[in-house]
């Protein structure tokens, strides 16, 4: 069966891949796949899924966060296109905040531009927006974008030509993917419920009509809860009661300072030793409701809010008012907390969160209407994924067909990062072993922390102690400056340096770091959450639906960082290098059973001999 693969030659694990997700397109059942990086999951996926969308005139999406991902798909496509002759359109698209031509809109949150564009549009603001109609038809500038596009919308190509004709980038795509075959965007186009409403009413598309695969689909569960949850800060609320006075509106400031009285009462009710406690919805609406008309409120501060819009790009009004309608949501699968605490000045300030615990409370509405393809080398254990996600789908794993002798796994029982070791002479310890594991490495190395605080508690020591050249990754960065901190580190191939990480920072995953560029990867303890109550609330939640909370909430989201940080090193069947795990626990039943089944994890308390033994058996 030809299921349209873009290259000449086709690997056993690819031919296998394409047909068992072929059947279940066919059976119309929804796919999860765990596979290795590096097989070529993307041509493995796009191939079968866009024959089954062409024969049943379906439209197919591939999402992603990874803007090197977007580029891989469409030269996918393009090749499929060119091999079979085949004739379909491709729609590109980033958040509409990268396409937007404004200056400045880089710095608003995603909220704060969503509100800026839609007032910008209303108001008659935009010029770009305003330039592409021309009273009920397209402007003459909007059709000749169109002309000299083509048939594939890459989202550099757009912008580059509709900021030559002053005109929005984002409706153009839009415009342009009412015809398209394949739509490639990020994950919230389909996950943001008022993003997918209105992305399909311009296209005119529908759920039911759409294959949807989700690429890095490890990802899924906490991009939804972090979609899916809201906060406040006293902070905020601050600036809120400072928005309405500068604009005059002093029955309305005095308004929202009540809302700041009520949020420090509520701190002051947590007990002295604690920093944090649970609010049910209903007590927060009732200290509201007792000097305030709720509705009429967020009307207010919505009325305030439009009009700073008018002048700036943010609203600390609207964030308030949305929160306060997000608040008013369902309790089943998500949690309510307050925290108290210290912001970066070192000022007091009081959070309060309505968190997100269950992402198949949205994922539910897609999966439903839709087939739904996720794949990822880390989707593992499947089962996991396929509770968490609430979804009925065929299961398929599989094995790393890599050379196994490219790769030397260790674990290294001898340190720990347990909160109760955490001292001078441990941070001494790891850093000791760490740096000399290293010095044996002949290249690049990455080192990953659980967080900065330990990172930097360990580095004193391990500068004294390494021979190569340190780099930080630091919280934070921008785009640039993480490719020009990447670029920097690629440069010591020859010599070899050490980047000192974080698990969950930026390097953590969606690197790619090939061949010479790093020969060796070494994570230092285990990234588990902080033990507070949402984490406590999630392992609670995860207990009562699948008796697997500790699993859920606690284990299995810290080890699947270890696994991503770990798959830096061994990014395609010729790379070669080794990672070392170095945390007492690691040995233990429960962690080692989240390593991928053909890993073949060695145990020893003699890392450096291990590794030395491995760069000169490969002649490295």
């Amino acid at each position: 069966m030809d299921l349209l693969f873009p290259h000449e030659e086709i690997r056993d694990i690819q031919n296998t891949f394409m047909n068992d997700l072929f059947s279940a397109l066919k059976e119309n059942k929804h796919i999860l796949i765990h596979a290795p990086t590096g097989i070529g999951k993307t041509a493995a996926a796009l191939s079968p899924a866009l024959k089954y969308a062409l024969e049943t005139k379906k439209t197919l999406y591939f999402l992603t966060s990874r803007h090197t991902q977007h580029k891989i798909a469409i030269e996918t496509l393009r090749k499929i296109q060119e091999k079979h002759k085949l004739d379909f359109k491709i729609a590109d698209f980033i958040g509409k905040k990268w396409m937007c031509l404004v200056p400045g809109v880089d710095q608003l949150t995603s909220s704060e531009f969503a509100e800026y564009c839609k007032e910008a549009i209303k108001k008659d603001h935009c010029e770009y927006y305003s330039r592409l109609k021309a009273k009920n038809d397209l402007s003459s500038e909007s059709k000749r974008v169109i002309k000299e596009i083509g048939n594939i919308t890459e989202v550099e190509k757009v912008c580059e030509l509709c900021k030559n004709h002053g005109v929005c980038p984002y409706e153009v795509t839009l415009l342009l993917a009412k015809e398209a075959n394949v739509i490639i965007a990020d994950y919230f186009h389909i996950l943001n419920s008022h993003i997918r409403k209105n992305f399909f009413s311009k296209t005119e598309k529908s759920l039911e009509n759409s294959i949807i695969i989700f690429d890095e689909a490890h990802n899924l569960p906490e991009r939804i809860r972090n979609l899916m949850s809201s906060n406040i800060s006293s902070f905020i609320v601050s600036q809120a009661v400072r928005e309405a006075k500068d604009l005059g509106y002093k029955e309305i400031s005095e308004d929202i300072e009540k809302i700041k009285h009520i949020l420090e009462k509520l701190a002051q009710e947590v007990p002295i030793n604690l920093f944090e406690s649970k609010v049910s919805k209903d007590y927060l609406n009732e200290k509201i409701k007792e000097v305030l008309d709720l509705e009429e409120f967020i009307g207010n501060l919505v009325f305030v809010g439009e009009q700073v819009l008018e002048l700036k790009r943010r609203s600390f009004c609207i964030t308030v008012a949305t929160f306060l309608e997000s608040w008013q949501g369902p309790d089943l699968g998500f949690t309510r907390i307050l925290t108290k605490g210290f912001d970066k000045k070192d000022l007091p300030i009081i959070t309060l969160y309505y968190h997100c615990l269950d992402p198949s409370v949205l994922f539910k509405e897609i999966s439903t209407g839709s087939l739904i393809i996720g794949m990822s080398g880390t989707l593992s254990p499947l089962d996991m994924y396929k509770d968490i996600l609430g979804i009925d789908a065929v299961l398929k794993e599989y094995e790393d067909p890599f050379p196994q002798q490219n790769r030397l796994n260790l674990v290294v029982p001898k340190t720990t990062t347990k909160f109760s070791e955490r001292r001078s002479e441990m941070y001494q310890k790891i850093a000791a072993l760490g740096s000399a594991i290293i010095n044996t490495i002949p290249g690049n190395s990455i080192v990953f922390f659980p967080s900065y605080e330990l990172r930097d508690n360990v580095f004193p020591f391990f500068k004294d102690f390494s021979e190569k050249t340190i780099f930080l990754e630091s919280s934070g960065l921008t785009k640039t400056e993480k490719e020009d901190l990447i670029n920097k580190f690629k440069s010591y191939s020859g010599t070899g340096a050490v980047m000192l990480a974080v698990s969950s920072g930026s390097l953590g995953e969606g690197i790619d770091l090939p061949g010479d560029y790093l020969k060796g990867v070494v994570v230092i303890g285990l990234p588990l959450s902080k033990p507070d109550l949402k984490t406590n609330e999630l392992i609670e939640y995860y207990q009562k639906r699948f008796s697997k909370g500790w699993e859920y909430g606690y284990v299995y989201p810290a080890m699947l960082k270890t696994v991503q940080n770990a798959g830096r090193c061994i990014r395609s069947e010729t790379d070669k290098g080794i990672i070392v795990f170095m945390d007492e626990r690691y040995i233990q039943s429960k962690y080692r059973a989240c390593f991928p089944k053909n890993w073949h994890i060695k145990i020893t308390n003699s890392p450096v001999v291990e590794v030395r033994e491995f760069f000169e058996k490969n002649n490295i």
